[in-house]
């Protein structure tokens, strides 16, 4: 068979050549052509008709530890929309902005500028179980504006709370991890890129915040800045710093109506979190301290400094007090002596960093018409309370009941206007609601992204009413997957707690309002446990309670019943006043609150849903 023709001319042979190469580059070029979904961000162009939010954005983060990424937001609740900016200090061949349930690198909804070496893109994507980047077949991140600055490259764009893409994060009230990475190197295809394979990071933030305008301050207010003493900041990823602060002689009452963080210039990155708290007015005298607040060397009269006055994370503003009302401080009754607990995250073991970070307290002589309260709402500190070990998912409640709420508040009830949540290591979600009528009839705040790593005062949206009578439940969620041992109640870190500080008006004498299951139905649920495993010797009293949770055979049948007891067994409530004593009344054996019927969750636009009302704030009637 002959292939080449001997009278085939060279031009002929040459026209097949460039033919041939012709469809050989039309086939590499399609190969490497632009994703089909993406915004070819070399070409974008603005679109002038659409509004743009108001700048610079009101809530803004450091992503990393050096400052070369920095989010910033704003929310639109009509239109349920994120608007985010983010600032890349120096872009090189892309980066990496996403959500994930805890932070995890797989799973994540991300949205990804890349560079493909002649051309950028932008786009809405997703990662695998092994890291895998992959565009999203459904673009829910909307490209605003992408434009070099003098002090870096800024991105504009958009997302709705809820897209119905099961590959994307829902925006809810909560903790979010963001997780951010760099690309070092051009991506011919964003199918190449493995999030395990490049630098990245977390954050934590509270993405929704409240809608409404911040109260004018009275123009008498007074600022204390309760601060770090010039602090040298260890050279190590994690540190707690404490400091004991010694009010003014002879202070009379005031009442805080603002505070705010003062963070040292250039630590912005390193400042993770700080809370100030009072000490008690039963201790007449706290020594001076400036130290580890793990030093095992530091004054226990610092034990007795617990009461939460103020508290900041990184990314919150200033928190504002509702225009009736003011948290006390100074006067008759109160304590003298605050302390101060800074937070630094220090990942990247910086030395010789000086820090003076703290809280500014804004104070005004001027009462207001209302003291402002805080109240612990949740479980008792106590091991009576344990999360069996190896548990993916495991609850606890704390209950505020009926019979406390009707002896401890007014006939008109208190005003919940903020709210702290709190756990050590192990939780991962909390939940507080009011219950009315056997009902849950409102939420006071819930995280189901919780972090102990981020626990920071959140402004409600919607001051909630609490009447006497009514019920508030606080059910944690924990994860002991890491753990072969039960974990108990208690004040170690690796024990754990279930608490919501919600801040409140008109101040009651309840301070307290909290529970545990009956010590009594425990102990005759160690009996049956251990007889059903065999073991018929009862050390019932003999030994702690931690130790008899420790000596338990754990088994699903042991978990289970354990979970029963917690949802049957009566309880004992701590329904206690400021001076530490219970309102009078028989607080052993009650009966555990139940809600019959429970909050359905929110609709989303994409969902048919019609967008939540914007709350309105509430004043106590006269």
């Amino acid at each position: 068979m002959r292939v080449f023709n001997r009278d085939l001319r060279f031009q002929d042979i040459t026209i097949m050549y460039f033919t041939g190469l012709a469809a050989l580059m039309v086939i590499l070029v399609g190969s490497y052509q632009a994703p089909g979904n993406a915004t070819n961000v070399s070409s974008f162009k603005s679109n002038a008709s659409r509004p743009l939010p108001p700048l610079p954005m009101p809530f803004r983060v450091p992503l990393d530890p050096r400052g070369e990424l920095q989010l910033a937001w704003n929310i639109s609740y009509a239109d349920q929309e994120v608007y985010m900016a983010l600032r890349v200090a120096e872009l090189r061949y892309g980066v990496v902005l996403g959500m994930s349930d805890r932070g995890e690198l797989t799973n994540a909804d991300l949205v990804v500028l890349w560079d493909s070496g002649t051309k950028s893109y932008f786009g809405d994507a997703w990662s695998d179980s092994e890291g895998r980047v992959s565009l999203d077949s459904q673009q829910d991140y909307e490209l605003l504006e992408a434009k070099q600055k003098p002090d870096g490259f800024f991105l504009l764009f958009k997302r709705p709370f809820s897209t119905c893409d099961p590959r994307d994060y829902l925006i809810e009230e909560g903790t979010v991890h963001m997780i951010y990475g760099f690309l070092d190197q051009p991506l011919a295809s964003l199918e190449q890129l493995n999030l395990s394979r490049i630098h990245t990071g977390l954050q934590r933030v509270l993405m929704l915040r409240p809608d409404t305008p911040a109260p004018t301050l009275p123009p008498d207010v007074r600022t204390l800045d309760v601060v770090s003493p010039n602090v040298i900041i260890p050279n190590q990823e994690t540190t707690y710093w404490c400091f004991i602060q010694k009010l003014p002689e002879n202070m009379p009452k005031n009442h805080i109506v603002m505070y705010k963080s003062v963070i040292t210039p250039g630590n912005e990155a390193i400042v993770h979190h700080i809370e100030v708290f009072e000490c008690s007015p039963e201790v007449p005298d706290v020594p001076p301290y400036s130290g580890s607040c793990d030093d095992k060397m530091k004054p226990g009269k610092l034990n007795f400094c617990r009461h939460v006055l103020a508290a900041w994370a990184m990314g919150a503003e200033a928190f504002y007090y509702p225009p009736d009302a003011g948290l006390p401080m100074g006067g008759p009754g109160s304590s003298r002596f605050l302390r101060l607990e800074v937070h630094y995250h220090n990942p990247l073991l910086i030395s010789g960093r000086h820090d003076s970070s703290g809280i500014r307290l804004h104070y005004t002589p001027s009462l207001r018409r209302y003291d402002a309260g805080i109240m612990e709402l949740g479980l008792i500190y106590t091991p009576i309370m344990a999360i069996p070990p190896k548990q993916r998912t495991f609850y606890l409640s704390g209950y505020c009941t009926s019979k406390c709420t009707k002896t401890a508040l007014p006939s008109g009830g208190i005003y919940i206007f903020a709210s702290q949540l709190h756990t050590h290591l192990a939780g991962r979600g909390v939940r507080t609601v009011v219950v009315r009528g056997g009902k849950e009839l409102e939420l006071v705040q819930e995280d189901q992204h919780f972090s102990a790593h981020y626990q920071t005062i959140r402004v409600l949206r919607k001051m909630v009413n609490v009447l006497p009578g009514d019920v508030l439940i606080t059910k944690c969620t924990y994860n002991t997957e890491d753990r072969s041992r039960p974990t108990v109640g208690g004040f170690g870190i690796m024990d754990e707690m279930c608490v919501d500080y919600v801040h409140y008006y008109p101040r009651t004498q309840l301070e307290l309002c909290k529970s545990h299951v009956d010590a009594g139905y425990l102990q005759k649920y160690f009996n049956f446990i251990n007889r059903f495993h065999g073991n018929d010797q009862c050390v019932c009293g003999e030994v702690s309670v931690t130790e008899q949770y420790s000596q338990l055979q754990w088994d699903a049948f042991t978990e289970e019943v354990l979970n029963s007891l917690y949802n049957t067994a009566p309880i004992t409530m701590h329904c206690t006043q400021s001076t530490a004593r219970p309102f009078p009344g028989e607080w052993d054996q009650q009966p555990l609150p139940v809600a019959t019927a429970v909050l359905g969750k929110p609709r989303y636009p994409c969902e048919g849903g019609a967008p939540p009302p914007t709350g309105q704030p509430l004043t106590p009637p006269v």
